[in-house]
């Protein structure tokens, strides 16, 4: 699924990047919040994508167009895509206990509770996870753009 969902983001990437680009830094030529930050993220754009797939707050589609504008190269960005891991567990995580769940659904027995119960504790610990890396993330960024000096 990592594989899949990198493919598709680098492509999409690469059509931002060779499609559009040009006439987006045409009509941006003069906004210093996106020069701001295409300066930050050509000088540090691993850590700052990889900090942005951390958070399933910023819509991976737009995003990875939004960073085919910016002057990160293909390989920090595709390998700052592994930032993606904890999200897609979570995901593909939910969706296994999902299915499971139907399956429970038609009999139970005291051990299908104790596994349901082992289920919901490692879905907890995965959301809490998220969540935590999420807000790490989140203040990550707001340190790189203070400090590149564009507004939050």
């Amino acid at each position: 699924m990592f594989v899949a969902a990198t493919l598709g983001s680098a492509l999409a990437f690469l059509a931002a990047r060779h499609v559009v680009r040009s006439s987006i830094e045409r009509r941006v030529a003069g906004n210093e919040r996106f020069a701001a930050i295409d300066r930050a993220i050509a000088r540090d754009g691993r850590r700052i994508v990889f900090l942005l797939r951390l958070s399933p707050v910023f819509p991976f589609n737009l995003l990875n167009y939004a960073l085919g504008l910016t002057r990160i190269g293909l390989v920090d960005y595709c390998v700052a895509s592994v930032g993606m891991v904890p999200g897609t567990v979570l995901y593909v995580y939910l969706g296994s206990l999902g299915g499971q769940a139907a399956v429970a659904a038609s009999g139970g027995s005291d051990r299908q509770l104790l596994t349901w119960g082992v289920r919901l504790l490692g879905l907890a610990a995965t959301a809490v996870v998220t969540i935590l890396v999420t807000r790490i993330a989140r203040r990550a960024l707001a340190e790189a753009a203070v400090t590149e000096g564009a507004p939050r």
